[in-house]
């Protein structure tokens, strides 16, 4: 069965955790406080899970989510994710990040500076415009009428296949927004940001969205 490293331990990242053993997938979960600092959820996530260092998690996972607080992203092991596929949930917020001047400038989007980190990585956009507490909630099976979609963004057209396949695991339509440069129309304060939308919807809000 499928490891993935899932890098962060916050409310999404718990989330996506528990949707994956769920899924049957393997979970090696990190955060940046250390693994014993994770023992009661791996121990309630149960035997498909287990905590480790942000560098076992890259290691060990066959794709990679990187959910952690968009300030620490340079702290992501690049070496160990070299010809993976890093899943990023990673938004901008000043109030927490600090000023970025290339953010604030509207000159890179969020993915595209973890691109950057990883350049031998294969970054995509996801889970990022969907409250955490919904992610486990709003599914349903493909072809139910009004089916959330969630966007996806990534240079890699196996990216975006890899996402999409996770996506409707876990009872989601996916829209592609493009490559990583497009990125920002799901960003913070886009009109597709945390609405419930289905893929027409979704659709609209993303060409809605200004720079």
């Amino acid at each position: 069965m499928t490891t993935v490293g899932i890098i962060g331990a916050g409310n999404i990242g718990r989330a996506l955790a528990r949707g994956l053993v769920d899924r049957g997938y393997d979970v090696v979960i990190a955060n940046s406080r250390g693994p014993e600092t994770l023992a009661d959820l791996a121990e309630a996530l149960g035997d498909k899970a287990r905590a480790a260092t942000a560098q076992e998690a890259a290691e060990a996972g066959e794709f990679v989510i990187v959910t952690v607080p968009l300030k620490a992203y340079r702290e992501i092991p690049v070496a160990p994710l070299r010809g993976k596929t890093v899943l990023d949930t990673n938004n901008y917020y000043w109030e927490r990040d600090g000023h970025i001047a290339e953010l604030d400038q509207k000159r890179t989007t969020t993915s595209q500076m973890l691109q950057e980190h990883l350049p031998e990585s294969t970054v995509v956009k996801a889970f990022n415009h969907i409250m955490a507490a919904d992610i486990l909630t709003d599914g349903s099976p493909a072809g139910t009428p009004g089916r959330r979609a969630l966007a996806t963004s990534s240079d890699s057209a196996d990216g975006v296949a890899l996402i999409t396949r996770i996506y409707d695991e876990f009872g989601y339509d996916t829209v592609n927004v493009g490559p990583l440069s497009e990125s920002w129309r799901v960003e913070r304060d886009m009109p597709a940001y945390v609405v419930r939308q289905n893929r027409e919807e979704l659709e609209q809000n993303l060409a809605r969205a200004e720079r």
